[in-house]
């Protein structure tokens, strides 16, 4: 179980690797552009060595690239879900180039139209990014909050965009807080073994590529997507341990997209709690 964050790539994707070690990563996840556009500019072939060997270096990973915000695999607009399409297709060959394990990606929201409505849409969109994209990295569909008509706030959605899909690098990301606050509890064993027992009915626990590890500002069943620093939350110290020390998560990366107890993003605090969480749990980094 590898522990770490998103860290940034201003000045370069190069950077990220020394920010990770700054906080005590084991594990990154990182933007290839700016998740606020649909710009991309392919990255320099030396920032790329320069990523590759820091990484080899700190004997960091895996690597996870989060794909930009705009995309909505459930858009009536069709040019934007054409810009979705490529825009994953550009990050699963960013994330072939560096290495990285997948791409994790939010699936959007049904805009009202209803989940049904989209399905066939959404499977047509990942099926295409996948065949078109380098082979190696996975994608990873990451569970929802609730808000908004999203998809995939439930585990069987995401079940059925996996048998659907039926391709192997077709994988999930599990959100602690969006699990929480679309109404698992997460707080305890029981509660973390019933989302376990909806997750295998649905996509399957082996498929969850990743964890992001986040604690909730609001309560559970919320439909909210608000993070807060471990312990600091809904979740609590408590809750997290009871996750870490569930044995379906024990060779999972955990990665944390909190503010910051500085208000600065993941910092080294947050790592530390998970860290010693882990330990208590008794496994192996």
């Amino acid at each position: 179980m590898k522990i770490g964050a998103h860290v940034s790539t201003s000045g370069g994707i190069s950077k990220a690797v020394a920010r990770g070690q700054e906080i005590g990563c084991e594990t990154i996840q990182i933007f290839g552009s700016s998740p606020q556009s649909w710009a991309f500019k392919p990255v320099p072939g030396e920032q790329i060595e320069l990523f590759k060997q820091g990484l080899a270096d700190a004997g960091m990973g895996p690597v996870f690239l989060h794909a930009i915000y705009l995309i909505n695999l459930g858009t009536a607009n069709k040019e934007n879900l054409k810009k979705g399409i490529d825009s994953l297709v550009n990050y699963m060959t960013l994330a072939a180039d560096i290495g990285a394990a997948g791409v994790i990606v939010h699936p959007g929201s049904h805009g009202g139209r209803s989940f049904d409505a989209v399905l066939d849409q959404v499977v047509e969109a990942i099926k295409i990014v996948l065949d078109t994209s380098p082979e190696g990295p996975c994608l990873a569909v990451e569970n929802m909050a609730g808000m908004g008509q999203h998809i995939g706030a439930k585990f069987d959605e995401l079940g059925e965009i996996l048998k659907a899909v039926d391709n192997p690098r077709l994988k999930i990301c599990l959100d602690t807080q969006h699990s929480f606050a679309a109404g698992y509890d997460l707080t305890n064993p029981a509660g973390i073994q019933a989302m376990l027992d909806e997750l295998d009915a649905g996509p399957g626990s082996g498929n969850v590529a990743a964890i992001h590890a986040n604690d909730s500002k609001r309560v559970c069943g919320s439909g909210i997507d608000r993070h807060d620093n471990i312990g600091d939350g809904f979740i609590g110290e408590e809750g997290f341990a009871a996750i870490m020390a569930n044995p379906a998560f024990a060779e999972v990366p955990f990665l944390l997209e909190v503010p910051g107890f500085e208000g600065k993003g993941p910092d080294q605090q947050n790592i530390d709690i998970l860290k010693k969480l882990r330990d208590q749990a008794g496994i192996a980094p």
